[in-house]
Parts: C-alpha cells; sequence; structure tokens
C-alpha cells in the first residue's frame, strides 16, 4: 500500500509567497490590485482583509474601493472602466456576492481580461478553452499546481470533478483536459456517482454538500481534492469525510488547508502576471 501523502496547501501557499516577494524585490516590480467591494458583506470583509494582508506581505500594492449598498450597477460599471483606463493598477477583482440590484456578471465582463486576475471574464475562460496562455481561475490554477507540486502525473488519469459551477467546476474540466487528463463532470443530476468514484484515480469535490464523499466511495490509493467550503457552527467542513476517506488515498487535501490557502496564493501570482502581460503589451504597443 502506498504511504498517504497530505497535499498541504497552506506551506505550499507559504513557499510561493516567498518566492513571489523575492521576485519583486529583485525585480524591483510595482504591482497593484485593486478590489472592489459593494456593501458590507461580512464574509466578503475578511476574504478582502485576507487579499489586503498577503498583497502588503509580499509587496504588491493593495487598493480597496468600497461602494455603499445603494450603489447603482452604472456608478459600479464606471468604477470598472476607469480602473482599465489607470495604468497603475495591474489587477482588478469585483468581490462576489454583490447587493441583489446589481448584475454581478454584466460587471465583472467589463474588467480588462489582461486586469481580470479572477480569471472569469468570457476571454480569459475561451482562452483557457483554447489551452492558450491565459490568467487561469484562481482556484482551478491553485489546484492544478498543487498536485503538480507533489509530482502527481495527470496526463492519462481518469480525473472525476463532482460540480460544474462557473468557478471551479466547468473551469477545471479544461485544464485537467489540457493536462490530458480523461474528464468526467458529475453534479446533481448525476445517478451513478459512487460506480463513478470507484472508477476514478482523482476525485475533485466541489458542491458545498458536507461529507458528500465517504470511504466506501473512493479506491484505494486514489487522489482526493476537497474544494467544497460549508460553515457548520463557526467551523469549515468540506465535501470529503477526511478522516474516513484518508484510509483509502494515496493523496488529499485537508479542509481547510488545503486548496483554500492556494486560491490565496494564486491570486498574487495572477496580479504578478497581469502586470508582466501588461508591460509585454505596452513594449510591443
Amino acid at each position: 500500500m502506498i504511504k498517504l501523502i497530505i497535499l498541504d496547501g497552506k506551506k505550499l501557499k507559504e513557499e510561493l509567497l516567498d518566492t513571489y516577494k523575492e521576485k519583486i524585490i529583485k525585480e524591483n516590480i510595482q504591482a497593484s490590485l485593486a478590489v472592489i467591494l459593494v456593501g458590507d458583506n461580512e464574509a466578503s470583509k475578511i476574504y478582502i482583509k485576507n487579499k489586503e494582508k498577503t498583497c502588503k506581505k509580499i509587496g504588491i500594492d493593495f487598493k480597496l474601493y468600497h461602494l455603499e449598498e445603494n450603489t447603482e450597477e452604472k456608478e459600479v460599471q464606471e468604477l470598472i472602466r476607469k480602473l482599465n483606463q489607470d495604468e497603475s493598477i495591474n489587477g482588478i477583482i469585483l468581490q462576489s456576492p454583490v447587493p441583489q440590484k446589481i448584475n454581478f456578471d454584466a460587471c465583472s465582463s467589463l474588467i480588462d481580461p489582461l486586469k481580470d486576475v479572477d480569471g472569469f471574464t468570457k476571454e480569459n475562460i475561451y482562452k483557457l478553452y483554447l489551452n492558450e496562455e491565459t490568467l487561469m481561475p484562481c482556484t482551478v490554477l491553485g489546484i492544478i499546481t498543487l498536485l503538480k507540486t507533489y509530482q502527481i502525473n495527470l496526463d492519462g488519469l481518469n480525473a472525476l470533478i463532482i460540480g460544474r459551477g462557473n468557478i471551479v467546476g466547468h473551469p477545471l474540466s479544461l485544464a485537467l483536459l489540457n493536462e490530458n487528463a480523461t474528464v468526467t463532470v458529475a453534479h446533481s443530476h448525476t445517478k451513478n456517482l459512487k460506480d463513478l468514484c470507484l472508477k476514478s484515480d482523482l476525485i475533485i469535490a466541489a458542491t458545498g454538500k458536507v461529507n458528500l464523499i465517504t470511504e466506501d466511495m473512493v479506491k484505494k490509493d486514489s487522489i482526493v481534492v476537497d474544494v467544497g467550503v460549508s460553515r457548520i457552527d463557526g467551523h469549515i467542513k468540506g465535501d470529503v469525510d477526511f478522516q474516513n476517506v484518508q484510509k483509502k488515498c494515496a493523496y488529499i487535501t485537508p479542509n481547510p488547508g488545503g486548496v483554500g490557502p492556494m486560491t490565496v496564493a494564486m491570486i498574487m501570482h495572477n496580479v504578478l502576471k497581469a502586470y508582466e502581460m501588461q508591460k509585454g503589451e505596452k513594449k510591443n504597443g
């Protein structure tokens, strides 16, 4: 039996941040990230504080644009257009969720693809589909980076993604296909989930359903990545019954401490990549 290896996203995040910090100092990079928050969602404030802290830690300039709950959609769009034109801003994030009267997709689609560090614009997703150089969605890039760092060869693996959302499931299926994995996507209408799990070398669960994946659903020596986030009594719970599933795995992510920290690291990665892409475009222009 292969010895279990925990895919430690928290540790890798710190290693990556140290690398980014060194690069910023060595190359005298003046990169900046702008985050737009509309309203006062408490969870959003925590996420933004985390982004700000991480930016400061490695030397990326952080700017928060905090708009009131009753802000009109056109004001959000005007701000995005203004930030698109501002050459001192390299990355733009519209924090989700936004108040009900604002169309998040309509607003976020206005972000310049070269500044779209979340990787959600249609242009960036289409480039991912074509397997071209792009700013990849951060959670997806975090998962791929984590697996590759632990020298897991994705080529030819039977990979099952559970969840078909636009933030993880859909783009992750493209990213894994680009790595030559054989990809199956399961969702709420899938009827034979256990059978699919038992045939899979790699299971990535991204549903937000606590303990959806149990020990009897996982084959011996498989790889399990838990992306799900549910808050139960103030604690984060994942989609995977970690305590029991780990007995069957070769590799597994903890949750928290697996994919979450990698997502934060990849925002920083994308800001630096956006900075370089913009610099290259200016040179070519």
